[in-house]
């Protein structure tokens, strides 16, 4: 098998790993185009192609990360990581660790941790890699990377709910949401949400955003249904879909572009959070990216009193 032919075959794994550690599908795409170049350019081919590109890829977005941290540091508002439609590497001895691992609770968790914390749990945890692996990987001793995956799982479990639901809740959970949404439908969104649910949205500046995050079932079930029968009259609509492995749903304008993503968590029988990505530079793998300015404007001269 020729260098190209293996490094396709690993692309998904290595994208699966960037991504997890950097929340951002852009930079990912990067650390995995830098890493090709990288293998491409290597004088002799390394032994295993699985290690070297893994310690490649792991090490760039190691780098990215740490200089994204400022970044974040001094971002505008809740920071989110950007949508991810589909994840694609699939492992079917993994496919509980992959998809919780991918899901926005799981990477604001992840954003605890330290650059290293992160990149060795995200091997060691997520993709099984052995001690040995993820030492060369990180470029610390085995000792110190079992040190550091337990500080992680540490930093991890603390900030982990007790409870989760099965897809099939899930699923029931979204629907219902999702028909209340369309609807305007208060109560039956109310029912649906948690006593304490929170609802943030990412704009980044770049963005009309909430102000700050809505908390309480009453509130957030009032300010979505209300939302959504205003931005239906200039023809907003939405498509469900996964969002990170999570129920969710894609709001495009009138044209079809995107105007946002919306994301649940269902834990406990309840939806506990909704997050709205709405930064249009988080958008652009989507698809073709729609003014929410301009929609913004359109919807405020629309509002009427809604009964």
């Amino acid at each position: 098998m020729g260098r190209t032919e293996e490094f396709q075959e690993l692309r998904p794994l290595l994208f699966s790993i960037a991504y997890r550690i950097l929340g951002s599908v852009g930079e990912a795409e990067d650390a995995v185009q830098e890493t090709w170049l990288r293998f491409e350019a290597s004088p002799t081919p390394p032994r295993s192609a699985k290690a070297f590109l893994s310690a490649v890829v792991t090490r760039l977005s190691i780098d990215v990360l740490r200089s994204a941290r400022v970044r974040r540091e001094e971002y505008v508002g809740q920071w989110l990581p950007e949508p991810l439609l589909s994840d694609p590497y699939e492992d079917p001895a993994r496919s509980a660790e992959l998809a919780d691992s991918v899901s926005v609770a799981a990477l604001l968790l992840l954003e605890r941790l330290s650059p290293l914390e992160r990149a060795v749990f995200v091997l060691r945890e997520v993709f099984a890699f052995g001690f040995p692996e993820v030492a060369v990987a990180v470029g610390r001793s085995e000792a110190a990377c079992r040190q550091l995956v337990v500080r992680a799982r540490r930093h991890m479990a603390e900030g982990r709910p007790r409870f989760s639901a099965d897809r099939r809740e899930r699923e029931e959970l979204a629907s219902g949401f999702f028909d209340a949404l369309r609807e305007g439908d208060v109560a039956g969104l109310q029912r649906l949400l948690a006593a304490d649910v929170a609802m943030v949205g990412d704009g980044g500046g770049r963005a009309p955003q909430l102000a700050r995050a809505v908390i309480g079932a009453e509130n957030v079930a009032r300010v979505l249904a209300t939302a959504s029968v205003l931005v239906a009259r200039i023809d907003v609509t939405f498509e469900p879909h996964e969002i990170n492995g999570q129920p969710g749903a894609i709001f495009r304008d009138r044209d079809g572009r995107v105007l946002h993503t919306l994301a649940l968590d269902v834990l406990d029988g309840r939806i506990q959070a909704v997050r709205l990505v709405i930064n249009p530079d988080k958008l652009g793998h989507l698809g073709p990216v729609a003014d929410a300015w301009a929609v913004d404007r359109e919807a405020r001269k629309a509002r009427r009193p809604v009964r």
